[in-house]
């Protein structure tokens, strides 16, 4: 494929994007109770976590230093450079807006098992797929920056408890998350030139709308208990 035919084989993945998930369409609707959206983000938290790792993954698999270089600082985003700082932080605070103990979500007590189950088979493919494959996989982030925009508007407008320095991991990623979705997509255009590579970038995208969209199925199944 030319390069123009292959993001738009790319960009046509984004109807699988978890945006359109019920669950999604729920709590963009006000329509999550505050159990459900406890379940939520005690759930997201496990993805969240495990983040640096799946990067980690990738680096340790890639062969070339400049994208290594670059990588890295989607590990120390998320981790921070020191003790309450970065992406993952910023998420337990919102797990406390919404009504969490810090304990209760570190322990991942609350974790349902098909959301390990999905989670885990994510960062499983980083690090056993080749590197470009599991770079490619991490293309949602062209699919992500205006649901973020959308979903601190609506969390706003329909949960009274939330405030908006709650939402500080969506609103300091909303700008981050399309920086990296365009550098990714570079990377993955010039890096997939026969058309086995590309096909193999397809499927690996539309192997995380998958795991994502199995995350929520999780999520809405262990809500739905109480």
């Amino acid at each position: 494929m030319s390069p123009p035919e292959f993001v738009a084989a790319l960009r046509g993945l984004s109807h699988r994007y978890w945006g359109t998930h019920p669950f999604h369409r729920r709590m963009h609707g006000g329509e999550l109770s505050e159990y459900e959206l406890k379940i939520w983000a005690a759930n997201r938290w496990y993805y969240q976590c495990v983040l640096p790792q799946k990067d980690a993954a990738i680096i340790s698999n890639c062969p070339v230093p400049e994208i290594r270089r670059e990588w890295l600082d989607r590990i120390v985003y998320h981790d921070g450079t020191e003790e309450g700082d970065g992406g993952i932080e910023r998420w337990l605070r919102l797990c406390t807006a919404v009504g969490l103990d810090r304990e209760e979500v570190l322990d991942q007590r609350h974790v349902a098992p098909g959301v390990r189950f999905a989670v885990d088979a994510y960062v499983n493919f980083a690090r056993t797929k080749p590197w470009l494959e599991a770079v490619a996989s991490g293309l949602t982030e062209m699919f992500a920056g205006h649901l973020m925009q959308r979903r601190v508007a609506d969390m706003l407008a329909n949960y009274s408890w939330i405030a908006p320095e709650d939402l500080a991991y969506f609103t300091n990623r909303i700008d981050k998350v399309s920086g990296e979705g365009k550098g990714t997509l570079d990377i993955v255009v010039r890096h997939a030139v026969t058309r086995e590579q590309q096909e193999k970038a397809i499927a690996a995208l539309a192997f995380k709308t998958d795991v994502l969209w199995s995350l929520l199925d999780a999520i809405e199944r262990a809500a739905a208990k109480e």
